[in-house]
């Protein structure tokens, strides 16, 4: 799903700039802690990258189990735990990382968590509705009965989709907190309609001020998914639907919304809708 990243070189850079691009706060992690409040531990976050969530829901005091694919997110993930524990030592029997694929998941103890989570758009990255409904299919097999799976994906809009023609744009300049560097990030995005997916290239330049900038590049395809289709997809493999939001205050989604969060209960137990 990304070309460039050819060596651990590279896959590092890259680990620690997705850092940088998530330093303004998406604002979801409130609902996660809240949501975990409802259903207690343990917890499953499948692709965890670099820790942004698995660290705090650790810190609240839940058992997390993280996966992710990359280890390069995961040595960052190890970097930020092992930061947290300096002040909480308990937090490192907290959490478990594992570098796996999430398609396919088979985790000892089978159905055991209470809450799995598959955030910030990373059902999107898989490139095939086969592979996107095999991880919903992941979720619900490892909750027990009862337990609550959540999905956050981007719902871009036609006239956004529009303007996706392969140009150049710059999306930001911003300061590495962790090196000190200044990173220039220029990104591009595609829209191949008859795939169903959006090609985005991004190229960060980082430096100090007046030598010359390294450059790293990052390409992903997004496979799209309506939420028509992720409700379908999560009824599919046995999860009962309970709020379709379009906020992470789980207002109800209503057109025009930029994202659909897909809170969705395994099937074996009713629950309250009422989850906030």
């Amino acid at each position: 799903m990304t070309e460039f990243r050819c060596d651990a070189e590279a896959a590092t850079a890259l680990a620690r700039l997705y850092d940088v691009d998530l330093l303004e706060d998406p604002g979801d992690l409130d609902l996660y802690l809240a949501l975990a409040a409802k259903t207690g531990g343990p917890i499953l976050e499948l692709a965890a990258g670099s820790g942004r969530l698995t660290v705090p829901l650790a810190a609240a005091g839940y058992e997390v189990t993280a996966v992710d694919i990359d280890p390069a997110m995961l040595a960052r993930l190890g970097s930020r735990l092992d930061e947290a524990a300096r002040d909480a030592p308990e937090m490192r029997h907290r959490v478990r990382v594992l570098e796996a694929d999430l398609v396919g998941l088979e985790l000892p103890g089978g159905g055991r968590f209470k809450l799995a989570i598959l955030a910030l758009n990373s059902i999107l990255l898989l490139d095939s509705r086969d592979k996107q409904r095999a991880a919903l299919e992941t979720m619900a097999r490892h909750l027990a009965s009862g337990g609550l799976a959540v999905v956050d994906v981007w719902l871009p809009g036609a006239d956004e989709l529009a303007r996706y023609d392969g140009r150049l744009g710059l999306e930001y300049v911003r300061s590495d907190p962790e090196s000190g560097l200044t990173v220039v990030k220029t990104a591009s995005a595609e829209h191949e309609p008859t795939r169903g997916r959006v090609d985005l290239t991004a190229m960060y330049e980082e430096g100090a001020q007046g030598n010359p900038p390294r450059r790293w590049i990052r390409r992903d395809y997004l496979r799209l998914l309506s939420a028509d289709e992720l409700t379908t997809m999560a009824e599919e493999v046995g999860l009962a639907v309970e709020v379709l939001a379009g906020s992470y205050e789980l207002d109800p989604i209503v057109n025009h919304d930029e994202r659909a969060i897909l809170v969705a209960r395994r099937r074996g137990r009713t629950g309250s809708a009422s989850l906030i």
